[in-house]
């Protein structure tokens, strides 16, 4: 996403006068789902604060700190995005007249708002509040071009939320989910809360990743939909398996010293360091831009993205080539140094699930990609004709983040 040109440029996109197909209308399912990402987001971070306050009572002191501490890092981050968004539509007269949104309110009501961390259910609120009366009470004084409009605007807000929703998924559920699989494996503490906050975790991670990628999809012009079914299904494997394996082989690295803390902050470093020399330019502010990439550094200790929109193959091949590397280290270490525990039916289990999921998830992203992955043609412009509007929109969607 880029903010350089305001991430809601498909509102300066020209409209043919013909109704969108029906994957482009933003439907009462649509709506629904959008409730039903709103109560996962909610339980998950009612189960983490429950969890803390348990572990608080129990006097794991630590424990209960890094709980609440994702927690508020999540928080955190989703709220000064969602602030420095709302700030740059303001501050642009075009989408300010077309995004009604954030009409009557003021940048310190905004400011307000974010600081008490309700941003994200202004978010909520505003997009259902739209989306109901667009899908349970549409009426046909409209014309064909407006409704389009229309439908095409409550997905750019569904995009805007969808991106906050990722950033949250990856800041907070996931290193809340390695944390607790830690806790749970290391310590053999078992406790039916812990398991339910894992189980939330989970689902947030899974809603967040196929969210974002279909309303992107539906957002931005000159892209294929996302096709529903079996393609959603071996994507949504693929993620799955490769950041559970991933989160698993963490996890004993971690049990063998906490000096692994070392070794996955260089992880982070690195993925940090590779988004700067791409240069990204998604904020409108330096800061903002550092924050962004430090953001994305940690999201790819887990699993890869397409950080500017280019052709990633060699990227790609490279990442999950140290991917399976890591997935295999972390088990033959533990081997190695603890050789009295291989034969155990915990090292047998957590290792066939990285294995399993390993081999499982690249199998899926090799399916996906090969056969399943939309495929749209992108329009360039030549040196004859100039950069077009769609050339325009080109070159700023590489500079967003894709699955």
């Amino acid at each position: 996403m880029n903010l350089n040109e305001p991430r809601n440029f498909w509102l300066n996109v020209s409209t043919d006068n013909k109704m969108p197909h029906a994957d482009n209308r933003y439907t009462k399912l649509r709506w629904l789902l959008t409730i039903t990402g709103l109560f996962f987001y909610v339980v998950d971070i009612w189960m983490d604060v429950w969890l803390a306050f348990k572990y608080f009572q129990g006097k794991y002191y630590v424990w209960a700190g890094l709980t609440l501490g994702f927690v508020l890092v999540g928080l955190l981050v989703t709220q000064i995005f969602s602030y420095a968004w709302y700030r740059d539509d303001m501050n642009d007269v075009l989408i300010n007249s077309e995004r009604n949104a954030i009409s009557g309110i003021s940048k310190g009501e905004l400011a307000v708002i974010h600081l008490f961390g309700v941003g994200i259910f202004t978010r909520y609120y505003y997009l259902l509040k739209k989306g109901f009366n667009v899908v349970w009470k549409s009426t046909n004084s409209d014309t064909v071009e407006e409704r389009k409009d229309v439908h095409h605007n409550l997905f750019c807000h569904a995009t805007d939320l969808s991106m906050l929703k990722l950033f949250e998924a990856f800041l907070e559920s996931v290193p809340q989910l390695l944390l607790q699989v830690y806790i749970a494996l290391a310590h053999d503490e078992s406790s039916v809360l812990r398991y339910l906050s894992m189980a939330f975790s989970f689902f947030n991670i899974a809603w967040a990743l196929v969210d974002y990628r279909r309303c992107l999809r539906r957002s931005l012009p000159h892209i294929r939909e996302m096709p529903s079914g079996l393609p959603t299904v071996i994507y949504l494997l693929y993620k799955l398996c490769t950041i559970t394996s991933h989160i698993l082989s963490y996890s004993l690295l971690l049990m063998l010293s906490s000096y692994s803390m070392i070794a996955l902050t260089i992880l982070w470093l690195l993925g940090t360091a590779w988004t700067h020399l791409l240069k990204t330019k998604f904020c409108t502010s330096r800061s903002l831009e550092l924050l962004y990439r430090a953001v994305i550094g940690f999201i790819l200790m887990f699993t890869f993205f397409n950080v500017k929109g280019q052709d990633t193959k060699v990227a790609m091949i490279v990442y999950y080539f140290f991917y399976f590397l890591i997935n295999i280290t972390a088990p033959t270490l533990y081997i190695l140094l603890k050789p009295e525990l291989k034969t155990t039916t915990f090292f047998l289990t957590v290792s066939s699930i990285i294995f399993g999921g390993s081999v499982l998830g690249l199998v899926s992203l090799v399916l996906y990609y090969l056969f399943l992955h939309p495929r749209g043609k992108w329009h360039e412009a030549d040196e004859v004709d100039g950069v077009g509007k769609e050339a325009e929109i080109t070159g700023r969607m590489r500079n967003f983040l894709q699955p």
